[in-house]
């Protein structure tokens, strides 16, 4: 059977799912702003198509830290360029997004299961309106890696 693409509705269950395999239906259903019958469909038809195979503890997939990459995103207008941030927010495995000064706008740190994931974030970012061009740098290696204690966190 083909597996079915996942939306962003879906990839926002499933990042939840994964951070928490034990979370309600109704406070999933609040996360992603559906129905708790919805977000039960949702889930059903990812299980249906191979998406979600089980409900285990799986200590980083087999041992394996999670692929990390930064991108550097260009946008065409750096004033009102919130259009690029708000599609951002919709990617979970964008964990920080920065405004930067430089030469290019926003610094990303994606972190996926899968290098091939890495590279459909990465499509998906380039192709977003208002993005002129991108530059990526996988991570080879973390060699200090710190909690920030909240502090700098937006309210």
């Amino acid at each position: 059977m083909e597996r079915a693409s996942l939306d962003q509705i879906d990839q926002k269950i499933f990042a939840e799912l994964s951070k928490n395999a034990r979370i309600s239906h109704a406070e999933l259903a609040t996360k992603v702003l559906l129905s708790r019958n919805a977000v039960r469909q949702r889930i059903d038809r990812m299980e249906r198509h191979g998406h979600i195979q089980g409900y285990t503890v799986v200590a980083g997939a087999s041992g394996q830290s999670p692929v990390s990459a930064f991108f550097m995103v260009y946008r065409k207008d750096r004033v009102r360029g919130a259009d690029v941030i708000s599609a951002l927010r919709s990617i979970p495995e964008v964990i920080l997004c920065d405004v930067v000064s430089g030469d290019f706008d926003l610094l990303l740190r994606v972190e996926a299961r899968t290098l091939e994931r890495i590279q459909e974030i990465w499509e998906q970012v380039a192709a977003l309106p208002g993005v002129t061009n991108t530059v990526t740098a996988l991570t080879l290696s973390s060699v200090i890696r710190r909690d920030a204690g909240g502090v700098g966190e937006p309210q």
